[in-house]
């Protein structure tokens, strides 16, 4: 298989088509080789429309889904960014292309460690190891915060931890009917919410349903 072939098919017959129209970002996702960010032996199934298992029953967003929130995010170079869930790193990878810094937590030390291999090459990652589920209390505000497993309900602490403007991205919801929006904070004590589409998504390891145990 032609791996950039594949890419481009990716860009053009999955992602564009699911209203991902920003140049910047179209471009961001032809030029970062996705198959690095993949188990191995999935190097070839890397821009299918499909999640992709990374570990630990944890999986990686279908790339449609990865272009539309990130999309969403409208990241420019002054944002410092705070990521709940590293995964595979690859998003992480696309934000810190984008922002100023990237802050990503993860609570799977083996995930983490993986990610961190792959993005080696990148100063403005920086790697945190714990649960984020609800909060992760650091003390800093960020100008975009995106949650990379599904919430019940939108936590109430990341909407205080934007800045002014500051944009969270997040998807909430039961299985199967879950909604994506964008949080934004136009006030100290007021935000703007805007769906996005609807999807359905595996939970953050601890933000899962009580009545079900079954990220």
């Amino acid at each position: 298989m032609n791996l950039d072939q594949a890419r481009f098919y990716m860009v053009e017959q999955q992602i564009r088509p699911w209203d991902v129209l920003d140049p910047k970002i179209l471009d961001l996702l032809m030029d970062l080789p996705r198959h690095l960010f993949v188990e191995s032996g999935n190097e070839e199934l890397a821009y299918s429309d499909i999640e992709l298992p990374i570990g630990q029953n944890q999986t990686m967003m279908a790339p449609k889904i990865e272009g539309r929130l990130l999309q969403a995010l409208d990241i420019d170079d002054s944002d410092t960014i705070l990521e709940i869930g590293t995964g595979s790193g690859y998003l992480t990878a696309l934000m810190a292309n984008l922002g100023k810094s990237v802050t990503t937590v993860e609570i799977h030390p083996d995930i983490q460690a993986i990610a961190k291999t792959r993005l080696a090459s990148y100063k403005n990652i920086d790697f945190q190891e714990g649960d984020g589920s609800d909060n992760w209390n650091d003390g800093k505000d960020y100008d975009v915060i995106v949650l990379t497993g599904s919430v019940t309900e939108v936590p109430q602490n990341y909407k205080e931890k934007l800045n002014l403007g500051g944009r969270l991205v997040v998807i909430s919801g039961n299985s199967p009917a879950m909604t994506a929006q964008t949080i934004t904070r136009i006030s100290n004590q007021e935000w703007e919410t805007e769906t996005l589409f609807e999807t359905d998504l595996a939970a953050l390891i601890t933000s899962k349903p009580k009545s079900s145990f079954t990220f």
